[in-house]
């Protein structure tokens, strides 16, 4: 049995058994074929079956070798574990080589976060006297009033869209939905491009239900919200790099700050583990410190 036949399986796998996103199969796909690659290169003839701890100790060695950094070393050696994990269930394999293999030591990156200052610049560099200006107004606010995933706000659906209770469903990882807050100023803005400009596209068959869609009709894709917010940026004047999470980064950023519990955010941005949503707490000393005073007993 080949390569490509095992992989195969272990996409079925990813997409009916866990609900991966397309993109997320995509990179799990990615990390495998980096070790077939490995064994092409020096024309190992491995199996998964026949692999052994030793070899995929060699497997890192080369990737490192490779210069690749030690955060994609750590999401190849993730990918690897899941292949095995799928192997084990189908009892393709009885032992996992795997096991015993570590990822390298990771600091927690901070990404980057916008001021609500910067936000309002970003959102304000929008030209409504394009037909598509309203639109991109009522994308950006969207994301910033509800910390959505860009995958989650050009999936968002009308049917989903609750202006009179301030909520909106959510499609997120995993197929797992969730209602988040939508504010009132994102909702305003959306019912002005529903109005003024959605209503007036002829909709291609499918799209019906989509809120946000593009000139022709149709769903906006990831790499036009990227580009649309780059362009954006560039607009106001700001020198940072700005990308749909970075909007969803300041939500979280801003909320945390503004004294919001932990928990409730966790379950806004639809993370699974708290220890996910404690990156957001990346927050200045003197806040740190007015809330020690504020709230620490022996303060």
């Amino acid at each position: 049995m080949s390569w490509g036949a095992y992989i195969k399986g272990y996409r079925s796998y990813l997409k009916l058994e866990l609900s991966l996103s397309q993109n997320s199969i995509e990179a799990y796909d990615h990390d495998v074929n980096k070790l077939v690659q490995f064994l092409d290169y020096h024309k190992l003839k491995h199996t998964p079956v026949t692999i052994t701890t030793d070899v995929l100790k060699d497997f890192i060695r080369w990737i490192n070798e490779l210069g690749m950094s030690a955060r994609t070393q750590a999401r190849v050696i993730s990918g690897l574990k899941s292949f095995y994990k799928y192997l084990l269930i189908e009892n393709i394999v009885s032992d996992d080589p795997t096991e015993l293999i570590e990822g390298p030591k990771l600091g927690r990156k901070l990404p980057d976060f916008l001021s609500v200052d910067e936000v309002n610049l970003i959102i304000a560099a929008i030209d409504l006297s394009k037909p598509e200006g309203q639109r991109n107004k009522a994308m950006m606010e969207t994301l910033y009033s509800s910390g959505l995933r860009v995958s989650e706000l050009i999936n968002l659906k009308k049917s989903n869209f609750y202006p009179d209770l301030g909520l909106v469903r959510v499609t997120g990882k995993g197929n797992k939905e969730r209602l988040v807050p939508i504010g009132s100023v994102a909702i305003k803005q959306i019912e002005l491009y529903e109005n003024h400009y959605r209503n007036t596209l002829e909709i291609k068959p499918g799209n019906e239900d989509v809120l946000f869609l593009n000139r022709r009709g149709s769903k906006l894709t990831r790499v036009m919200i990227f580009t649309i917010l780059k362009n954006l940026t560039h607009y106001s004047g700001i020198k940072k790099t700005v990308s749909p999470h970075t909007f969803r980064h300041s939500f979280a950023t801003h909320l945390i700050e503004g004294g919001a519990d932990l928990r409730a955010v966790q379950e806004m941005l639809g993370h699974e583990s708290i220890t996910t949503t404690e990156i957001y707490t990346h927050l200045d000393r003197d806040y740190l410190r007015s809330a020690i005073l504020q709230f620490h007993p022996r303060a």
